[in-house]
């Protein structure tokens, strides 16, 4: 009973949402309420929230603290020199954006973090897309196809859990994997080509010239939509001013508005044009650029080395970063309001999906549903249990956390293919392949910033994505078959 309720609680939540039904926030905390009193648990309910929210406590702040530190990082220009690369290869070409859009999403992603990824990824593309009224699903997409190829990295998450669920070393899980996963990070890449043709086909390919003409032809964008594009929040931002005394943060060449220095009649440089990220904005300090780089850096690496908390990590990035390089109280706190929408959307998200984690676990429907799924395994299958497990990745890392999949199910498929002669760390490897989907799961909080950024509605990034995601999985796990890795 309790599985067949779990499947139709998850069903009835990605329903609502692909037809808009119901906002995900509502869906996420009302859905499984409802499913919880008629499991007949109504008064638990409270208990088995406080202990999800408890568990995404650490995630939420994490994510508060990271998107305030990136966000300024944003804002001083950090950025920017990546950003002009790969905005002079994409020029005003839609199929070079969306490429584009891939290669910058992969790079960013050695970090091992989604939200940073989404972040820097939106920030950088979304004034292209928007100005050229490209498909925003788009990008959404191809941005958590290519993140999700990469957060297999050994300090993305997924193989350090399998290493460490499993016993085994990261490096002998991930190492063997990596012409598989090349292979699903060019898969990426040639869907992206062939979904930037499709763009190019529907708008055409414009020169710049012929761009900002038919910008100084429209009328003059409204506050709301330079608010959405200007400068210090990218794509998401709320920003009016970029500090005391400065010009307003929306006045770039992103926002379609003049920057500063460009006459009515002259129009902006062509150097300038097409940037993206306002090369003007007053937020930039660029003679801290070095301190920043190094602060990231650091950052970074005590993040990978694990020498503090992340959530402490992003907690005093943040208060450093801002403290260096906006030391008047009155522009921190309008660099902490630029970000204040993208912090309270997305710690909204993490809480509310906390209901629905905190309840598909504490009323058992997980450990029923994995359970049938196992016991469900056609004893045939059982000396092809690394392609089982990598074939059951795909669904059950979207339909549950990393840590539900590799503490609770891996085990399971493990000691089952061991029982076959299938070695532990194959089936660790197939593990892994789920993770193009997994990136998109309601149950991911970064997905909630690349959404929130992008102004795409959750629905329709999740019927765009779910079948190219999972088409990308199905490419890794057929090259690690054909490549004798699992």
């Amino acid at each position: 009973m309790l599985t067949l309720l779990g499947f139709a609680m998850i069903a009835t939540f990605l329903v609502l949402i692909m037809l808009k039904k119901m906002s995900p926030i509502a869906a996420l905390v009302l859905i499984p309420a409802l499913f919880c009193v008629c499991v007949g648990k109504g008064a638990e309910l409270g208990d088995y929230v406080l202990d999800g929210v408890t568990g995404l406590a650490p995630t939420a702040a994490m994510l508060m603290f990271a998107i305030v530190y990136f966000g300024v990082m944003i804002d001083v220009g950090l950025f920017d020199p990546v950003v002009r690369g790969i905005l002079k290869f994409c020029r005003a070409d839609p199929l070079r954006i969306v490429v584009g859009t891939a290669v910058l999403a992969a790079i960013v992603s050695l970090d091992g973090d989604g939200s940073t990824t989404f972040m820097i990824t939106v920030s950088a593309m979304y004034p292209l897309y928007k100005r050229l009224r490209m498909s925003l699903v788009v990008m959404t997409g191809v941005a958590a196809m290519a993140n999700g190829v990469m957060n297999t990295l050994p300090w993305g998450g997924p193989t350090a859990r399998a290493a460490t669920a499993l016993k085994l070393d990261a490096s002998d899980i991930f190492v063997p994997m990596i012409p598989a996963l090349a292979m699903g990070l060019l898969f990426v890449l040639a869907l992206s080509y062939v979904l930037g043709r499709r763009e190019r086909k529907r708008l055409g390919v414009l020169t710049l010239d012929e761009v900002l003409v038919e910008e100084t032809e429209k009328e003059p964008a409204t506050e709301t939509e330079t608010v959405l594009v200007g400068a210090g929040s990218g794509a998401g931002g709320a920003a009016k001013g970029a500090g005391a005394g400065g010009p307003a943060a929306g006045t770039g060449p992103g926002s379609g508005a003049r920057p500063a220095g460009g006459s009515e009649e002259s129009g902006p440089p062509e150097d300038d044009a097409f940037q993206g990220l306002d090369p003007h904005r007053a937020t930039l300090r660029p003679r801290l650029y070095w301190f920043n780089a190094l602060l990231t850096v650091a950052l970074l690496t005590a993040m990978i080395m694990e020498w503090l908390p992340i959530p402490v990590l992003f907690l005093l990035g943040a208060a450093l970063a801002l403290t260096v390089n906006y030391p008047h109280m009155p522009d921190q706190k309008a660099r902490i309001a630029a970000h204040a929408e993208n912090v309270l959307n997305v710690s909204g998200m993490v809480f509310a999906a906390a209901v629905f984690t905190g309840v598909l676990q504490g009323t058992g429907m997980v450990d029923h549903m994995a359970t049938w799924l196992v016991d469900n395994i056609p004893t045939g299958l059982g000396p092809h249990m690394a392609v089982v497990t990598g074939v059951l990745s795909i669904p059950l890392t979207y339909f549950m956390s990393n840590d539900g999949f590799y503490f609770g199910i891996l085990p399971v498929l493990a000691e089952a293919g061991q029982a076959h002669g299938v070695p532990a760390v194959e089936v660790a490897r197939a593990s892994i392949v789920g993770q193009p989907l997994h990136m998109s799961s309601p149950l991911v909080p970064a997905v909630y910033v690349l959404v929130g950024m992008a102004k795409v509605e959750f629905g329709d990034h999740t019927r765009f994505v779910v079948k190219w995601a999972a088409l990308t999985s199905l490419v890794v796990l057929g090259a690690a078959v054909l490549f004798g890795i699992v």
